[in-house]
């Protein structure tokens, strides 16, 4: 789309909507595999009263709609991003609902004047269903040893998951600062993955730290789905990274 990088744009889990462009616009369809009638990672122009339909996901968890400009909600903390819980960000503090009318914010000079289509090149965010990986703190090589199943009650705060019960010594923990992509381990030995909604502090022990390259990986879980960890160094974990941002800079 040629936008800033903190532009807003549309994230839809498991189901989309029906989407009518009352002027024309150039937007993209980008993450998950949804059942649409326009091609994904690719810009596309789309006419006055034209209308885009996203069905259900056919694989990951969650579909992003760009349009160039991004979309023109009030920033709150920074962020134009919905916070459900509280009420805070985004359109009213809420997700979307029918008959609700968004505006785009006037693309930037350098790419107004750009509205050929194009397809961006396959992005380096590994391989569907491969492994997620991580950066070691204790017990990794547990966690790493066998997968695991997504459960049904995992949220943004936290994917919980099901396996065979990791050694969790007892005992009380000082509450300290949690990452992004934490892993923690409950009494119950059952690991617990930080995700973008996260806590600020925890008392569960950290077994190791999905890296930041991967984080995507994270966000197209579902619950029933099978993962497996795969350890990595932070040298490769910086690699992985910064392969990532050219990747996305190319784009500009």
């Amino acid at each position: 789309m040629g936008n800033a990088e903190n532009a807003a744009a549309l994230e839809m889990t498991l189901a989309g909507g029906c989407f009518e462009f009352e002027s024309g616009a150039v937007i993209a369809l980008t993450g998950a595999d949804f059942e649409t009638g326009i091609p994904m990672w690719t810009a596309v122009e789309v006419k006055p009263g034209e209308q885009i339909r996203c069905g259900h996901a056919r694989s990951g968890a969650r579909c992003y709609l760009c349009v160039r400009g991004g979309i023109d909600v009030p920033l709150v903390l920074g962020s134009a991003s919905t916070h459900i819980l509280t009420g805070l960000g985004g359109y009213h503090g809420g997700p979307l609902k029918r008959g609700a009318v968004l505006m785009a914010r006037t693309a930037d000079a350098d790419h107004a004047s750009n509205t050929r289509a194009r397809r961006a090149a396959s992005p380096p965010l590994g391989t569907t269903g491969g492994p997620i990986r991580v950066t070691a703190a204790s017990s990794a090589h547990q966690l790493c040893g066998c997968a695991w199943e997504v459960r049904p009650d995992s949220n943004r705060m936290g994917l919980r998951l099901r396996g065979p019960a990791l050694d969790s010594p007892a005992g009380d923990m000082l509450t300290e600062g949690v990452p992004l992509g934490a892993i923690q381990l409950p009494p119950d030995g059952q690991p617990i993955v930080l995700f973008v909604e996260h806590q600020t502090t925890g008392g569960y022990r950290k077994i190791a730290n999905v890296i930041s390259a991967d984080f995507h990986g994270l966000g197209q879980l579902r619950a029933g789905d099978r993962v497996r960890f795969e350890e990595v160094s932070m040298d490769a974990a910086l690699a992985l990274l910064e392969a990532q941002e050219e990747w996305l800079h190319s784009l500009a």
